[in-house]
């Protein structure tokens, strides 16, 4: 069956003239052989763009660029593909991984699918293993120098820091951003004990754009970095706003990974004659980013980037996974690396599948499928995300609307799937944990051990029924997550949420990540996330209302698709934490959600005074642990909701477990 609609496709693209995409030019500069019959190929692309063209129009700053001679806008970036040997063994499908951060990699698929990834954040520095992206610097009208206000804030510095950077760094503006002046006149210092706190402002004169690094105070003048005469306190945060000048035009990150597709999807050369490396291989598409690489599929649709330049449809399918946001990628000066923290934009936007009148911020009415569906270029939708992104990444207008009044509709189009009780991108423990997940290096302190219930295995199995949905039009099993219909999104206090004390364990009230509504000036395009962001910091106008789920006697969350950790638990998991010290302690722990244990035995635990029934209680013994592991794991599989292969390495996990040894 593979080869027959590969003779076909072969055919059509044979006597199709090369599509217009401006892709001009891809490059191969490695190629290698990898196991599962595999080439594994890496290299880079360039392209040009029409700045006139209305699916171009739409990213910020594109008329400032500079010009080639033909009148058009260069850009480049680099890729990675993984592409079966034998052609006739590809699946037609091409999976795009959207690079995290710069971060990712191809590799053999089990399936056949030829495996794609790409750089499309200008903001990054190239290097080895980079996927990154070459934006042209903005200019004003007649060439005249564009400058504009940027913020970066600062926390959890080394003890007694005298230099902090300025760019670079998770939340921080690109290296490009450059201030105007050095003078600290021109710019503003404050500090905030928290986020709630009042600023104190910091006077010019104890501060300076420089390197205390050698040198003593007022040190040697650096534009990259700030000085403060006194060290900095890491008991407080530091928001540092400044008119910088030169901003790259991010945006042109969407184009660039639209006119990669379309090409590998239709192409049959460059403009060079360069074959398209995957000629006659591709049929379908899909794409998946997680976190921040979610966000950027989410406002990729919305600014109308799923229609090439020739209004055919880019993406088949997509899943955004933990992404409870869009990217701040097409901005003036935007920082497309931050998350949620103060003062990050993000969920200025549009945050919603179906129309939805955004009254609460006086928004109007708008859609992330608005464009595509004027175009009829709208994807096939597979949403997933946790309880991190509800407790720490303000999801829950996306569910429930800025009022969080009622349930808000999804469209046939979209499948939305929750996975209770997990931490941002789910548990990463080898096995099966009962005492929590490893914290990775440099992570903030938390008071509870981490949360290590995996969402990886239900997360493949969406994955694999996107895929099927979009090549067979068998639909994925129906949205599973939490509503206000079902009495299953509440407030994020103990007493609505039906929390249960547990002895020596923190409550869950203070620990949400407040959803703040911003006002960051008239030249900002709220509902597209574009634009200027002219007022820095914003305006705190309103406090939007946020909800979480309710939990069970265990205060384990039970709505959505939960895993068989879940089914079969070890402890208590949460979709939050709390920061043991530093600036916000007491607060929640970042995106980190904790992990409280069952006690083994029943004497242990009524000595304790824990109401959740202990281990022994719960399964008996090791066999019968294993046993409600199996059992568990076989309907998931019946479901749909977990594929064989992770069915039985969970059940091999459970039986090399040390549960009630």
């Amino acid at each position: 069956m593979k080869c027959g609609w590969l003779m076909a496709g072969a055919t059509a693209l044979l006597t199709t003239a090369p599509v217009a995409a401006r892709l001009t030019h891809i490059v191969v500069e490695d190629s290698a052989t990898a196991p599962g019959g595999y080439t594994i190929l890496r290299g880079h692309f360039d392209g040009t763009l029409d700045a006139a063209d209305p699916h171009n129009a739409i990213i910020t700053d594109l008329s400032g660029a500079p010009r080639t001679a033909d009148g058009r806008v260069a850009y480049s970036a680099t890729f990675a593909i993984a592409r079966p040997i034998d052609p006739a063994k590809a699946s037609g499908v091409l999976f795009y991984d959207v690079p995290n951060r710069g971060n990712g990699k191809v590799a053999p698929d089990p399936d056949g699918h030829v495996r794609v990834i790409s750089g499309w954040q200008g903001d990054i520095a190239p290097g080895p293993g980079v996927q990154s992206a070459t934006a042209p610097i903005a200019h004003g009208p007649d060439g005249s120098l564009l400058t504009g206000p940027v913020l970066a804030r600062f926390t959890d510095m080394a003890p007694h820091a005298t230099t902090l950077p300025i760019v670079r760094g998770i939340g921080r503006p690109t290296a490009a951003a450059m201030p105007v002046s050095l003078d600290t006149r021109a710019a503003q210092l404050f500090r905030q004990s928290s986020d709630t706190a009042a600023a104190e402002v910091v006077p010019a004169a104890d501060w300076a754009f420089a390197d205390c690094g050698t040198t003593a105070f007022p040190g040697k003048p650096d534009p990259a970095k700030i000085c403060l005469k006194h060290g900095f306190d890491n008991r407080y945060a530091y928001t540092l706003i400044y008119r910088a000048r030169d901003p790259k035009v991010l945006g042109i990150g969407f184009a660039a990974t639209r006119d990669l597709v379309s090409f590998l999807r239709h192409a049959h050369a460059d403009d060079a004659g360069t074959p398209n490396p995957v000629a006659a291989m591709v049929r379908w598409t899909v794409a998946s980013g997680t976190s921040q690489s979610g966000n950027f599929l989410k406002s990729f649709v919305n600014l109308g980037f799923n229609a090439d330049e020739q209004g055919a449809i880019v993406f088949d399918g997509i899943n955004p996974n933990i992404a409870a946001r869009q990217v701040p990628l097409n901005i003036r000066f935007g920082v497309p690396g931050g998350a949620a923290t103060l003062y990050e934009l993000g969920s200025e936007g549009t945050l919603w599948w179906n129309r939805y009148d955004d009254r609460t911020r006086g928004r109007g009415a708008s859609s992330l499928l608005d464009r595509c569906t004027a175009s009829a270029t709208c994807p096939k939708i597979v949403e997933t995300f946790g309880a991190t992104e509800l407790w720490g990444l303000r999801m829950s207008p996306g569910l429930v609307g800025t009022d969080a009044a009622a349930d808000l509709a999804l469209p046939a189009t979209v499948r939305r799937y929750y996975f209770p009780g997990v931490t941002h991108g789910g548990g990463q423990s080898v096995g099966i944990s009962l005492d929590g997940d490893a914290p990775w290096p440099g992570a903030p302190a938390c008071t509870l051990a981490w949360n290590p219930n995996p969402s990886t295995p239900t997360l493949r199995a969406m994955q694999a029924a996107l895929v099927d949905w979009v090549r067979t039009g068998r639909e994925p099993p129906p949205s599973r997550y939490p509503t206000i219909a079902r009495g299953e999104l509440v407030a994020a206090t103990a007493g609505a949420m039906g929390w249960h004390a547990i002895p020596g364990a923190p409550v869950p009230d203070g620990k949400l990540n407040i959803f703040l509504d911003y006002d960051v000036g008239p030249g900002f395009h709220y509902a597209d996330l574009s634009g200027v962001a002219a007022r820095q910091p914003p305006v705190i106008r309103r406090t939007i209302p946020s909800l979480v789920p309710r939990v069970d006697a265990d205060d384990n969350e039970t709505a959505g698709v939960p895993s068989v950790q879940l089914l079969v638990p070890l402890g208590t998991y949460l979709g939050w934490n709390v920061l043991a010290r530093g600036y916000g302690a007491g607060g929640g722990c970042g995106f980190i959600g904790g992990f409280v244990p069952f006690a083994r035995t029943r004497a242990a635990r009524l000595a304790a005074g824990d109401p959740r029934p202990s281990l022994i209680e719960r399964y008996g013994d090791h066999a019968g642990f294993v046993a409600r592991v199996r059992a568990a794991a076989a309907a998931r599989v019946a479901g749909r909701w977990l594929l064989p292969d992770d069915a039985a390495k969970l059940v091999a996990d459970a039986e090399a477990s040390d549960v009630l040894r």
